[in-house]
């Protein structure tokens, strides 16, 4: 009979990985079933407390754009003007990441990447605007559809900026505000974005963390995990801050490159309103048994009026800023606090929004091989970088890749994509053909173009980069294109 039961459970796991989510599920739940029946006095793994998981999400949040050192010791890694001290109280609790990085330099694909754990070139979506009726919202794996296989109970919750064509609940979430984009947290595309105004709420930020606390009182009553993300309007632009915070910085010595007062109040506004979550969590004693990432959408503006622009930008040591995979643009701060991550902890072990969700399965006690059969993701666990036990992230594709095949008028204004592999980041402008090769352990600034001195380097690096968008059929670059109303297969890589 056992041998039986074995051999019908390891088919249902060779069906699954295949399948949908919810199939999957299926034969995990059988996984976990089998082996708590096995285990030492009836109790298994899955009978522990499953853990909780909350992810802020922050936008426009450069990685230098908080007064948390990301290298400890280097000055040049926070704020030279801006001020929070919940975030710097809460890095002191947990790991910061020094070489993090969004999917992509913009919102929306980087929070799709962050959804599914792919790149935005195999979403076939990378840019803001464009049409995403060929993205399978309702089938695939998302962290809240890949708790929820593990452990039914699970209650997945969104609340905040969405940035998505569609509703949380087509992506597995039960509770949500809706499907929210820029203009519900006050933005206004013209020249009034960078006045500063006076906010009671300013980008509705206590708006948010109320429902976030209400949502975690509920399931604490109720005794279910959870997992709540918050994403958060804060700090894109319309300025937005309250009276007390802006005069603060309106009397305060602006930094040597960040010098907007009313940029810098609203990101004390938003520290503040994290800092009220994190109070929550440890009123609701949740804080031994909760997960909690804090991560940018992308790299911050590199030009708000009034400072310098790309030259020593907001961004500076780092190159460029949002629009541009320069590291600037993608290259965000990243922390996170949670059960058996070590305290003040430094780690630069490159990771990627794309990372998460194979993370958070991870960490909620999905097997290795659930985690690696996930269908066609570019993401690899760094739970075992949280938990001490690795030195780097494993994933099914080698290197970071990043896809920016359009002119935009904002920014560098030729189409390019980059991959990082180690040190190394190379990258190709699509117009020419042109390759820059960057050694990013000595040249964080992006300043030494190592392409002539490194040929074989380069050529290699351009293979794979080629390799991979040819391999996931990512949009190619043409004049004039869009992609926001034609069906995306049109501009598909041919291979």
């Amino acid at each position: 009979m056992k041998d039986r039961m074995v051999y019908l459970l390891n088919e249902a796991r060779s069906w699954a990985w295949s399948s949908s989510p919810r199939v999957a599920g299926v034969a995990l739940g059988m996984s976990l079933l089998w082996s708590g029946c096995q285990a030492a006095g009836g109790h298994s793994r899955a009978e522990a407390a499953p853990p909780n998981f909350i992810v802020v999400l922050v936008d426009d949040q450069g990685w230098n754009g908080t007064s948390v050192e990301m290298v400890p010791g280097d000055s040049l890694s926070r704020s030279d003007y801006h001020e929070t001290p919940h975030l710097e109280a809460f890095a002191a609790e947990g790991m910061r990441f020094s070489q993090a990085y969004a999917g992509a330099p913009v919102c929306a694909p980087s929070r799709y990447s962050v959804q599914f754990a792919k790149t935005p070139a195999r979403l076939s979506l990378i840019r803001v605007g464009m049409n995403s009726d060929h993205i399978d919202h309702e089938g695939w794996w998302s962290p809240p559809r890949g708790l929820k296989a593990l452990n039914a109970n699970y209650v997945a919750a969104h609340f905040g900026k969405w940035g998505m064509g569609s509703v949380p609940e087509q992506v597995g979430y039960d509770v949500s505000d809706g499907p929210h984009q820029n203009r519900a947290g006050g933005f206004v595309n013209d020249r009034t974005q960078w006045d500063p105004s006076v906010k009671e709420d300013p980008k509705r930020i206590n708006e948010l963390t109320d429902k976030a606390i209400g949502f975690m009182r509920d399931q604490t009553e109720a005794d279910r995990p959870f997992y709540l993300q918050v994403s958060h309007w804060a700090v894109h632009a319309n300025l937005e801050a309250t009276a007390e915070r802006l005069a603060k910085y309106e009397s305060k010595t602006p930094g040597a490159q960040q010098i907007s007062p009313g940029f810098a109040a609203m990101t004390e506004d938003l520290d503040a309103g994290f800092g009220r979550l994190m109070d929550e969590v440890e009123a609701l004693g949740l804080s031994d048994n909760t997960y909690v990432f804090y991560m940018s959408d992308n790299g911050s503006v590199p030009n708000i009026p009034g400072a310098r622009k790309y030259e020593r930008s907001y961004n500076y040591p780092l190159s460029r800023g949002k629009w541009d995979a320069m590291e600037g643009g993608v290259r965000v701060p990243l922390m996170v606090r949670g059960p058996g991550i070590e305290a003040n902890a430094h780690r630069s072990v490159p990771v990627s929004g794309v990372d998460l969700l194979p993370t958070i399965l991870t960490l909620a006690g999905a097997e290795s091989e659930f985690v690696s059969a996930l269908d066609s993701i570019d993401g690899g666990s760094f739970a075992g970088v949280l938990q001490a036990d690795e030195v780097e992230v494993q994933r099914p594709v080698e290197g970071l890749f990043f896809h920016v095949p359009y002119r935009n008028g904002i920014a560098f204004k030729r189409p390019h994509s980059a991959v990082r592999q180690g040190d190394f980041k190379l990258v190709l402008f699509q117009d020419d053909g042109e390759v820059r090769l960057y050694d990013l352990s000595t040249d964080i600034g992006e300043q030494v173009d190592l392409s002539e001195a490194m040929p074989e380097k380069a050529n290699a690096m351009r293979s794979d980069l080629m390799a991979y968008l040819s391999s996931v059929r990512a949009p190619r670059w043409q004049e004039g294109i869009t992609w926001k109303n034609d069906p995306i297969a049109t501009f598909n890589s041919v291979h």
